[in-house]
């Protein structure tokens, strides 16, 4: 089933979409997979709370957000998320650590050939349990599909193998995109990685009665708009979503950023584990020797768990060839290369400044991390989220692009 509107699908069509989807099936247990609270703007937290109502009194319903590495969500967020009538007691919290099977493996041959020679090592294919157990007559696997640094084109079997996934996957997939260059990942369909999902999908998951649930869409402050809806258990739903949100969620400028700011929401980005998609994102648009200036009230961390945190507070984010020297050298970053790919895609490389604005890390924490700092209230200042809007200004004689989210795009020179 594919739903595009324009400009955007309605609730009621929405909630018609989603009963229809479940028209036909004798149902007595479905497992939900949500993102997590992190993707706030998706939309799925409003749809997870449709499939919930619909569901609740006929047969027995779990829901798991898919949170990969990310902290589980508090009551808070879930209230904010679902809504109040998905209960907080229904919530299930994946552990990436121990609570996943190996189902298979993707050989080291396939890796070689999809990496063009850069990567030749083997990946184990772990997921929660739960996507393995049969006691299930359909999993309800729901996310936005949106440019992505790691995979190209976030969700469908991400949402499986990362967001519900085992640390193998999550390390070797993200040091596989970040060899290969997010450069000539973000934005495409058919990347290294997207390929090492797809085999993995096609190899292991056949028999799994998974229902993916995808959204395209785009925010007006708090306001979430869903331009299209895509459902099915085959690829072409995906492909479909990939071909809308390259049209309406990947911005090309006519000459690269000399200056970007970059907001970080405080509800949605606490680390730089997150908050770097003001880099990711905005990295092909900004001009060799600019700036990126990213305003962040709420980032307290860098990263979403201890050890990754520590990890990163090491190493810092040194670029892409210092930190290879540091994977070889070194086997607490061996043995965490999404901390190593992480590391990777949140540096410049040295080609322009980055600059984080922050309360809660100290100035010395931050440049710690091989960043440039500024106080959050001195930035604040000079560029009020409050008041800018997306795009260009001129402030103080100076140019400059503002992006409110940057979560929901990617931007590029032409």
């Amino acid at each position: 089933m594919i739903l595009k509107s324009d400009p955007y699908i309605s609730d009621s069509e929405l909630k018609t979409a989603l009963i229809d989807s479940l028209k036909g099936k004798n149902l007595k247990k479905v497992l939900i997979l949500p993102p997590d609270y992190t993707r706030m703007y998706s939309g799925a937290g409003k749809i997870t709370a449709i499939y919930y109502e619909a569901l609740k009194d006929i047969c027995e319903v779990d829901i798991m957000p898919a949170l990969g590495t990310h902290e589980p969500m508090t009551k808070e967020e879930c209230l904010a998320f679902f809504g109040e009538g998905v209960p907080f007691e229904k919530i299930i919290v994946h552990n990436w650590r121990r609570d996943v099977v190996k189902i298979g493996e993707v050989p080291g041959e396939f890796v070689s050939e999809v990496s063009e020679g850069l990567v030749s090592d083997k990946i184990d294919v772990e997921v929660n349990k739960l996507i393995v157990d049969r006691s299930y007559d359909l999993i309800i696997s729901i996310g936005q599909v949106v440019p992505h640094e790691v995979v190209g084109m976030a969700n469908y079997s991400k949402n499986i193998f990362v967001g519900c996934g085992g640390s193998n996957m999550i390390n070797s997939s993200h040091m596989l995109g970040a060899f290969y260059g997010m450069e000539r990942i973000m934005g495409k369909d058919h990347s290294p990685v997207r390929k090492v999902f797809d085999y993995a999908q096609e190899n292991f998951l056949k028999d799994i009665p998974i229902m993916f649930v995808l959204t395209v869409t785009t925010n007006k402050g708090d306001e979430t708009y869903i331009h299209g809806l895509f459902i099915g258990s085959q690829r072409n739903v995906f492909e479909e979503a990939v071909s809308l949100s390259q049209q309406i969620n990947l911005t090309y400028v006519d000459e690269p950023f000399k200056k970007a700011v970059v907001y970080l929401d405080g509800r949605e980005f606490k680390s730089t584990w997150l908050g770097n998609k003001a880099v990711y994102r905005t990295r092909m648009a900004m001009a060799d020797g600019g700036e990126l200036i990213i305003l962040a009230p709420e980032v307290k961390k860098f990263g979403e768990d201890a050890e990754n945190d520590r990890l990163i507070r090491k190493y810092g984010y040194v670029g892409r060839e210092k930190v290879l020297e540091l994977v070889d050298e070194n086997e607490d970053l061996k043995n965490n290369l999404s901390v190593a790919a992480h590391l990777i895609h949140g540096s410049s490389d040295g080609r322009f400044k980055i600059t984080y604005c922050t309360e809660k890390l100290t100035e010395e924490e931050v440049r710690g991390a091989s960043f440039d700092y500024m106080p959050y209230e001195e930035a604040a200042k000079i560029y009020d989220p409050k008041k800018l809007t997306d795009g260009y200004h001129e402030i103080n004689g100076e140019k400059i692009f503002y992006i409110s989210n940057p979560a929901l795009g990617l931007w590029a020179a032409k």
